[in-house]
């Protein structure tokens, strides 16, 4: 019982990073949603049920766009693709016992969060994980809530002008990621080009373009890299 008592306190201290970061972000998306004409109950349940940040910002944008709701549920359900990843590599890291706790966990995986659990040596159990994925959740949701009620005294001019926190937090996640490796570089440059042409030439509506786009890239990611990584190993 102690030792469930220290995995606790620890998945709490350690989710605290995670709470300054997310609201932030959470409150920046309340007062869009805000600006958007979504009303409360749907900013709640965008944050309570989606839970996705980044898809979040996207689908808002795209709402705002006049997109149909099936290429955002699309362009959404491939952005978050990689957490069926994240969940599968976690639960590698579980004791068969904690296995029934998996959905739950596999709900609140966020890419913080993973990365906080994944770096943790021994095995996860749900005291530590829980807690930890509890206190992100709940930042994010109380952010949203106080996002939207300061979106209700802000004045229109500065509730439109949050929209740049979208394309701020999308270059805050990029630029230091193509730093590092000229690959991704590579991969968000030609993803920016294609969405240009295909928006300019309208190929497709704005939210289908954006799914092809995505399917696309991260398909020529997969192979051209893949295959110049067996080259080397060879």
């Amino acid at each position: 019982m102690r030792e469930k008592y220290f995995d606790i306190k620890e998945g709490l201290v350690t989710g605290f990073p995670i709470v300054i970061g997310y609201v932030p972000i959470a409150m920046a998306f309340g007062i869009l949603a805000k600006a958007t004409g979504i009303t409360m109950m749907d900013s709640f349940l965008f944050s309570a049920l989606v839970y996705a940040g980044a898809s979040q910002f996207m689908a808002l944008n795209l709402l705002n766009a006049g997109v149909g709701i099936g290429e955002i549920i699309v362009a959404t359900l491939l952005m978050n693709f990689r957490h069926f990843l994240m969940s599968a590599s976690l639960s590698t890291k579980m004791r068969n016992r904690e296995k029934k706790w998996i959905p739950l966990i596999a709900f609140g995986v966020t890419d913080e969060t993973f990365s906080v659990a994944s770096f943790k040596k021994q095995m996860i159990d749900k005291e530590f994980i829980l807690p930890l994925q509890a206190v992100a959740y709940f930042s994010w949701i109380g952010g949203t809530f106080l996002g939207y009620i300061v979106g209700e005294i802000l004045p229109s001019d500065i509730k439109s002008s949050m929209g740049i926190a979208l394309y701020a937090m999308f270059v805050a996640i990029l630029i230091p990621e193509a730093k590092k490796s000229s690959r991704v570089a590579l991969l968000a440059g030609l993803s920016g080009m294609m969405n240009f042409l295909l928006n300019y030439f309208k190929v497709l509506p704005q939210g289908w373009t954006l799914v092809l786009v995505i399917i696309i890239v991260a398909a020529f990611g997969a192979f051209v890299f893949d295959r110049e990584e067996v080259k080397t190993i060879e």
